[in-house]
C-alpha cells in the first residue's frame, strides 16, 4: 500500500479530532449564551439591589438600638432592636444617650449626632451641617442643606434621614433614631436580668464569691437560668430545635439502614437466585431514591401533617432506596471463599450470612451509614423548614421577618458547628468500629 494511502486515515483522524476540539467549546459557549438569555441574567443584574444586600449582610454582625421619643407625652424609650424585651430600664441608659434639662443627645459616632428638644429634632452631620425638623401645625418643616441630598427623604408628614452612622425617622407622633453597633446584643442576658450590666470580672466574682442576688438560688445557677431563658435569643428553644434536627437525621438514617439491610440480601444476585424478584426490588429502590427527598417531605407532610417525625420519615424513605442499592452492591462484591468456609462446617443460610457475609461488608456499610448521617444533618435543616420542626423552622421564621438578621447568623453558625461535630464524630466512629483504633 502506498505511503499516501496509509497516511490518509491518520490525517483524517487528526482532522476530526481538531474539529472536535473546536466544536466542543463552541457548543458549550452557545449553551451558556442560551442559558443567559433564557434566564434573563442581564435583567437579573439590573434588578439586583446591592444596597439592600449590603444592609442585610451587615445585619449579620451588627444590631441597632432604637431611641424613641413620644412627641405627645415626651416619654423616652431606649430598646435594642426596638423590642420590649430589649428595653433599657428607667435611669439606666446606654453611654451614647444623655438626657439633661429635657434635651436628649444621641451620639451616633463618626461625628454624627441627634438632639431631641422641645422645638423638635436636629441631626448634626459632619459634612452637611445641621438638619433641623420642627412641627408646624399638622405638617413638618425641614431646614437643611440645599440642594437636598438623596439620603434625606421628606414629606409634610414624615422625614427620614439615613446615613452610614444611623437613621432618623420623624413623624407627628414620634421621633426615632436607630444607632448601629457591632456585635450580637444582649446575647447572654436581657436588661431585666440583674447580671445584664455586669462586666466579665464582676460576673466571675458574683458567681464564685458574691452574695446571692436571689436568696433561693446560687448566683451561678441564676446566671445559667437567665441565659437559658433569654427571651430575645431563646437559647433553650434553639437548643431543643437543634436537638430535633439531629434527631430527625439520626432516626431517618438508622431506620433506613435497618430496613435496607435485609432487603439488600433479596436484591443481591449472589444471595437471591430469583431474578424477577431481584429486578422488581431494584426498581423499587430506583423509584424511591429517584424522587428527591424534598418531594417526599412535601408528600408526607400532606399525608401525616407537619412535625419532626414527618421529616424523619422523609429521610428514612429516601435513604432506604439509596442504602438498598449500596448494600446490595457491597454484598455482591464479597469474597465467596469465606462463605464457602462457613458452609463447610454445616452452617445454614442464616449462619452463613451472619459469620461469612456480615463481617466482610460491615466496614463498608458502617462507612456509608455514617456518611449519610453526616449529610442528613444538613438536609434535616431544609426538611425542618418544610415540616415545621427543628432549627430549619426557626431559620425560616427569622428570614421571613427580615428583622433580626443576627438571629439568622446565630442559627447558621449553630448549623455549621453541628455539621462539624457530626463530621468529627463519624470520623471517630469509623476509626473505632472499622479500623479498631
Amino acid at each position: 500500500m502506498p505511503l499516501g494511502d496509509r497516511a490518509a486515515p491518520v490525517l483524517a483522524s487528526f482532522a476530526r479530532r481538531r474539529l472536535m476540539s473546536f466544536a466542543v467549546p463552541v457548543v458549550i459557549l452557545a449553551y451558556l449564551l442560551y442559558a443567559a438569555i433564557s434566564f434573563d441574567l442581564l435583567g437579573l443584574a439590573q434588578r439586583a439591589r446591592m444596597d439592600n444586600a449590603a444592609i442585610l449582610m451587615s445585619d449579620f454582625w451588627r444590631h441597632k438600638t432604637h431611641v424613641t421619643r413620644d412627641n405627645r407625652t415626651g416619654d423616652l424609650a431606649v430598646a435594642v432592636e426596638g423590642e420590649v424585651k430589649g428595653a433599657y430600664p428607667k435611669g439606666r441608659l446606654p453611654d451614647f444617650v444623655t438626657v439633661a434639662n429635657g434635651v436628649t443627645t444621641i451620639d451616633l459616632g463618626q461625628g454624627h449626632s441627634v438632639v431631641y428638644d422641645a422645638a423638635g429634632a436636629r441631626y448634626h452631620h459632619p459634612d452637611a451641617g445641621t438638619i433641623a425638623i420642627r412641627p408646624d401645625g399638622n405638617r413638618l418643616v425641614l431646614t437643611g442643606p440645599e440642594p437636598r441630598p438623596d439620603w434625606i427623604n421628606a414629606t409634610g408628614t414624615r422625614v427620614s434621614i439615613t446615613t452610614e452612622a444611623g437613621r432618623l425617622a420623624y413623624t407627628r407622633s414620634k421621633v426615632e433614631t436607630f444607632r448601629y453597633s457591632p456585635g450580637w446584643p444582649l446575647f447572654f442576658f436581657t436588661p431585666d436580668s440583674p447580671f445584664a450590666f455586669m462586666s466579665w470580672p464582676e460576673l466571675g466574682a458574683a458567681a464564685l464569691l458574691g452574695e446571692r442576688l436571689d436568696p433561693r438560688t446560687p448566683n451561678i445557677a441564676a446566671m445559667a437560668r437567665d441565659f437559658w431563658t433569654n427571651p430575645m435569643w431563646r437559647h433553650g428553644d434553639v437548643a431543643w430545635a437543634m436537638f430535633e434536627t439531629v434527631l430527625m437525621a439520626f432516626l431517618g438514617t438508622m431506620g433506613a439502614a435497618i430496613i435496607a439491610l435485609p432487603l439488600a440480601f433479596v436484591a443481591a444476585s449472589n444471595m437471591n437466585p430469583v431474578g424477577p424478584l431481584r429486578f422488581a426490588l431494584r426498581r423499587v429502590f430506583d423509584f424511591i431514591r429517584g424522587v428527591d427527598g424534598l418531594i417526599w417531605t412535601i408528600v408526607l407532610a400532606r399525608a401525616f401533617g407537619p412535625g419532626p417525625m414527618t421529616g424523619a420519615l422523609a429521610i428514612l424513605l429516601t435513604d432506604t432506596g439509596s442504602f438498598g442499592k449500596l448494600f446490595s452492591e457491597a454484598l455482591e462484591n464479597i469474597d465467596e471463599k469465606q462463605v464457602e468456609g462457613v458452609r463447610s462446617t454445616g452452617a445454614g443460610a442464616m449462619q452463613r450470612a451472619r459469620f461469612g457475609v456480615i463481617p466482610q461488608v460491615t466496614p463498608v456499610l458502617l462507612s456509608q451509614v455514617l456518611y449519610y448521617l453526616e449529610s442528613n444533618t444538613r438536609s434535616a435543616t431544609v426538611i425542618g423548614a418544610i415540616v415545621g420542626g427543628g432549627i430549619g423552622l426557626l431559620l425560616t421564621q427569622a428570614i421571613q421577618t427580615q428583622k433580626d438578621w443576627e438571629d439568622v447568623a446565630y442559627y447558621m453558625v449553630l448549623i455549621v458547628l453541628t455539621v462539624i461535630a457530626m463530621d468529627s464524630l463519624s470520623g471517630w466512629l469509623r476509626r473505632k468500629l472499622i479500623k479498631g483504633g
